[in-house]
C-alpha cells in the first residue's frame, strides 16, 4: 500500500510541474499565464513567438505524463506494485498538469499530457489519438476541436484493442474516460464557440 501511495504521489509531483511557465522562465520569456488565452500550456507558448520555446513545452508536457506510466507498467512489479495501481498514476499525472501544487493548483488543459499517459499505456493507443487530433486539426484548422475529439475517441480505442492489439488493465478504461471528460470540461468555453461557429481556426485570434 505505501509503494503505490508513493507512486501515486510522484506522478502527481511530475505531473505538477508546468513546464510552460518554467520553459517561458529560462528562455527569458513572459509568464503565459499573463498573455493569449493565459492558458499555460504550448499552444499559448507559441503566441510569444518563440516556436522552440513552444515545441520544448509540448515535449516536455507529454514526457512528463508518459514517464511515471511508462516507469510503473515495465517496473512496478519490481518493487512491489500490482498492475491496479497504473490507472491512479496514469490519473495523477495528467491531474498534477490540470492542478499543479507547484502552482496554486492553476494549470493547464492538459492535452500534451494526457497524450503522454496514453503513449506510457500502449504506443498504438496513443498513436492511434494522435492520429485522431491531426486529421481533425489538418480538416477543421481549429485546434480545440483536434483536442476535444481526441478526448472522446481514446476510451473507445482503448476499450477496441483490449485482448486484440494489448491486454485490459484493471481500471484503464475509467481513468482513460475520467481524464476525456475532464478535458471535455476544460474545453467548455471551446465548445461553446464551436457551436456558435466564432472558435478562431489556426492563426487567428488569440483564444486556445
Amino acid at each position: 500500500m505505501m509503494e503505490s501511495l508513493l507512486a501515486v504521489l510522484l506522478a502527481y509531483l511530475i505531473g505538477s510541474l508546468s513546464f510552460a511557465v518554467l520553459v517561458s522562465r529560462l528562455m527569458g520569456l513572459s509568464d503565459p499565464r499573463t498573455y493569449g488565452s493565459g492558458n499555460p500550456g504550448a499552444t499559448n507558448v507559441l503566441r510569444s513567438g518563440n516556436k522552440a520555446a513552444a515545441a520544448l513545452t509540448l515535449l516536455l508536457d507529454a514526457a512528463k505524463g508518459w514517464l511515471p506510466v511508462w516507469v510503473v507498467a515495465h517496473w512496478g512489479g519490481d518493487w512491489g506494485l500490482s498492475d491496479a495501481v497504473l490507472a491512479p498514476v496514469a490519473l495523477a499525472a495528467f491531474a498534477g498538469h490540470v492542478w499543479p501544487v507547484f502552482f496554486r493548483f492553476q494549470g493547464g488543459k492538459g492535452v500534451a499530457t494526457a497524450a503522454g499517459v496514453l503513449m506510457g499505456i500502449q504506443p498504438l493507443l496513443g498513436l492511434a489519438t494522435l492520429a485522431t487530433w491531426l486529421i481533425l486539426v489538418f480538416f477543421s484548422r481549429t485546434s480545440s476541436l483536434g483536442a476535444i475529439g481526441a478526448a472522446v475517441f481514446a476510451p473507445f480505442f482503448y476499450l477496441l484493442g483490449v485482448e486484440v492489439a494489448w491486454p485490459g488493465q484493471p481500471g484503464l478504461g475509467l481513468a482513460i474516460v475520467t481524464m476525456g471528460a475532464i478535458l471535455l470540461y476544460r474545453h467548455k468555453a471551446n465548445i461553446g464557440r464551436l457551436l456558435k461557429g466564432t472558435e478562431p481556426r489556426l492563426g487567428q485570434g488569440k483564444r486556445d
